[in-house]
């Protein structure tokens, strides 16, 4: 596939995870051996990616995504986006705030044959927690 190519669906899956609320897109276009690295934690697996997913759309139901940048090279895209919901669930011990946050994340996905083989995510998972309340601000 093109890198064009790539690049919409690298869009289109995570525009239907927002659409779905994170119940539709893992499956299909993730492919079954993927290898989905985050920092702090080995690589998850496609059931493990979804089981992710699902975690943070309970939490943030109404969780979208704002695409910022997309570069594609090769068979990998890289995508900032800001995402952003009103947190309505328990999220990592912490009980639903309803407080409304906005947090980046850059995804770099590596494609075969249509499907996402390898993702690398960096989320501000920081500036996330603080906006929760659970870490307090600086200064």
């Amino acid at each position: 596939m093109s890198t064009e190519q790539n690049k919409i669906l690298s869009r289109r899956f995570r525009e239907t995870m927002d659409q779905s609320k994170g119940t539709v897109g893992v499956e299909e276009y993730v492919a079954p051996n993927v290898a989905w690295n985050m920092p702090g934690g080995p690589p998850l697996n496609r059931e493990q990616a979804s089981g992710m997913a699902a975690m943070f759309y309970a939490a943030f139901p109404d969780m979208h995504h704002t695409f910022e940048d997309q570069i594609a090279e090769g068979d990998k895209v890289v995508t900032r986006v800001t995402l952003r919901g009103k947190h309505q669930g328990e999220f990592q011990g912490i009980p639903a705030t309803e407080k409304e946050v906005a947090f980046g994340a850059i995804f770099i996905d590596h494609y075969q044959d249509g499907k996402v083989v390898e993702q690398w995510a960096q989320m501000d998972m920081l500036g996330l927690m603080q906006q929760l309340g659970a870490i307090p601000m600086p200064g």
